[in-house]
């Protein structure tokens, strides 16, 4: 757990030479936050801690120290991580929805294919009311422990990618096998479309690729271009970007709301930064990204609105399954469907002023 520590003593005054005297006054933060990332320094996550580490240092004018920690150093995964987060001894992570869906299953809303349209319409979502509602839900699981602090992006949008061949169409990813992360959604959607889910560790995935034990996985070009799974034979990606690659930021409630007022703010400010940091990042990356996996001779597919459209209809079922089989499934989608909704009416008022 954190430690808030106050200056109760001043360093004493030191004699030097000729009864010349110095005094110093040691000052430490009242807070020292851990906060982990279960990544690298390449990572958008540590682009988003780099970005909060500053903000909110200055802004407490040194009241809060921030120390990041990324990797495994303190916490390996996201149920030891969200429990150490529980237990005060993490102060800071951030996880996939897929990282958290076993204590919170509910957040495998955040991977419902196809529900948000774009870069726009997700960061319009998640600065809303949305992510509010789902704090709520958290504090109230976790008692009161766990709180989500904001929700910002890790790695773009997901799509497939695989080792065989161009896939344009739902039936074109038919008898892959895809790796998946352990969680149920995910492999749904793969199995809804025809495919063959196949969970593997990250960590596995390029050895896996090259050896055939999967022939595709789901994911965003930084991540595969900063594995250089091309390397794998991993050369065909279709932009179908069927799930925002979405990073849950949580913080322990009680070191939040030991806090006085108006270092409340500067954290809730500094986690406001943090997240357009997030949003802001994987933009720029995936510029080079793109252009390192055409250099390496990989083929880039954008489907067509008739194809997108297929693949949604064939993902369907995911829907179902997620309303059917997740408490309050129900509540939670169309929580995130109405959000999404709304966002979009919003962005197209706005095009409807800005394009006159």
């Amino acid at each position: 757990m954190f430690t808030k520590t106050k200056i109760n003593s001043v360093i004493a005054a030191t004699l030097i030479g000729a009864g010349v005297m110095l005094s110093g006054l040691a000052q430490a933060a009242d807070f020292n936050l851990r906060a982990v990332a279960n990544s690298n320094e390449n990572d958008e996550d540590y682009d988003g801690l780099v970005v909060f580490k500053d903000f909110v240092e200055s802004h407490s004018n040194g009241k809060i120290a921030v120390d990041i920690f990324m990797g495994t150093q303190l916490c390996g995964n996201g149920v030891e991580c969200l429990e150490a987060v529980e237990y005060g001894s993490v102060d800071i992570y951030i996880s996939t929805s897929g990282g958290a869906s076993a204590m919170y299953p509910y957040v495998q809303v955040l991977d419902l294919p196809y529900v948000l349209r774009d870069d726009r319409v997700a960061e319009e979502v998640f600065t809303g009311d949305f992510t509010r509602q789902l704090r709520a839900q958290i504090l109230a699981d976790s008692g009161d422990t766990v709180r989500l602090m904001t929700i910002g992006n890790t790695g773009g949008w997901r799509n497939f990618a695989n080792t065989q061949r161009t896939v344009k169409t739902p039936e074109d990813l038919e008898g892959l096998k895809i790796r998946t992360v352990v969680s149920d959604l995910p492999q749904e959607l793969v199995r809804s479309l025809g495919a063959s889910p196949t969970p593997i560790p990250w960590g596995d995935l390029f050895t896996s690729l090259q050896t055939g034990v999967v022939e595709g996985s789901k994911n965003g070009i930084t991540d595969i271009m900063g594995m250089k799974f091309t390397d794998a034979g991993l050369k065909h990606v279709t932009l179908d970007g069927h799930a925002y690659m979405s990073a849950l930021w949580y913080m322990n409630n009680e070191v939040f709301m030991a806090m006085p007022d108006d270092l409340r703010r500067v954290v809730v400010d500094g986690f406001s930064a943090l997240q357009q940091a997030t949003f802001a990042s994987p933009k720029r990356k995936s510029i080079t990204a793109y252009q390192a996996f055409a250099e390496a001779g990989g083929e880039l597919y954008v489907p067509t609105p008739a194809e997108k459209e297929q693949f949604a209809k064939a993902a369907e079922p995911v829907y179902a399954w997620f309303q059917e089989n997740i408490q309050d499934g129900e509540k939670w989608y169309k929580l995130l469907n109405d959000a999404a909704k709304a966002a979009e009416q919003k962005i197209q008022a706005e095009y409807d002023a800005d394009l006159k």
